[in-house]
């Protein structure tokens, strides 16, 4: 399957009370299954059960993400739907973390992904702990990839991803107001650098004194903005054509003309 329809839910998040976000989140799943074009992959925002209450996040955190992944393997099975899962503050006994599932339409958990790049002007640092994995899956047999808001500023990474063969990159995100250039501008980039679909699901509303603008967004290989939403909670809905990305490639080969010998330490 080559072509996907992809339905992201840009949803608000109340910080440090993870049971309305989830009570809201399985509101917006079941609108979002519903739409007249029905979706194969579900995209949901970042760190969605908690928030950013981060001097909390240990009392708060889903153990073992347990919670969550009975929800979504539940809903994923039921409706036969692939989901990534956005993101959720994750207990283990090492720590908390920043992590993303994907389940697949039998509701299986198949990939995860724990931020590696820890964001210092929220502190994350001092909360959370780095993951030590790229988040690499396959979304009805297509190569993926998954990374995290701040990861966007790290082009390594999604390079990565795609000479591992991704043609997908998913990014779930609470990215705040007032830097909506930034978003847009480095999400474009990552698409036409590498070029691959480029599919980010941004959060909405306040949290303190941080505001959330949303748009989120849907990118084809060549950079084109084919699905932006604005600055309200919505299901973001756009059909992508994976052999556009092997198009793409074929007509500037950037990765066949790559001089990786001169860079490949930075």
């Amino acid at each position: 399957m080559t072509q996907l329809n992809i339905a992201l839910i840009q949803m608000t998040v109340k910080a440090g009370d993870p049971e309305a976000n989830f009570k809201h989140l399985q509101k917006q799943l079941e609108l979002a299954i519903s739409q007249e074009k029905r979706p194969d992959v579900i995209m949901f925002p970042e760190m969605w059960n908690t928030g950013y209450a981060l001097e909390q996040i240990n009392e708060l955190a889903d153990v073992n993400g347990e919670r969550t992944k009975a929800l979504l393997s539940a809903f994923s099975k039921q409706h036969k739907v692939n989901l990534i899962a956005g993101s959720i503050a994750e207990r283990q006994e090492s720590g908390v973390r920043n992590t993303t599932y994907a389940f697949d339409r039998s509701g299986e958990l198949h990939a995860d992904y724990s931020k590696i790049h820890l964001f210092r002007l929220m502190d994350e640092e001092k909360y959370l702990q780095a993951g030590n994995k790229v988040g690499s899956l396959a979304v009805d047999g297509n190569e993926a990839g998954m990374m995290i808001c701040y990861d966007i500023r790290f082009p390594e990474l999604s390079r990565k991803l795609a000479l591992g063969g991704a043609k997908m990159l998913f990014v779930p995100a609470q990215w705040p107001n007032p830097r909506l250039h930034h978003w847009r501008t480095l999400l474009i980039a990552r698409a036409i650098e590498n070029q691959m679909y480029v599919i980010a699901c941004n959060r909405v509303g306040t949290s303190g004194d941080t505001s959330f603008f949303g748009h989120s967004l849907i990118i084809d290989p060549w950079g084109e903005v084919i699905a932006e939403a604005g600055s309200e909670e919505t299901i973001l809905q756009a059909s992508i054509d994976l052999a556009l990305v092997d198009e793409v490639r074929g007509r500037i080969p950037v990765f066949e003309d790559r001089r990786s010998s001169l860079y490949s330490g930075l």
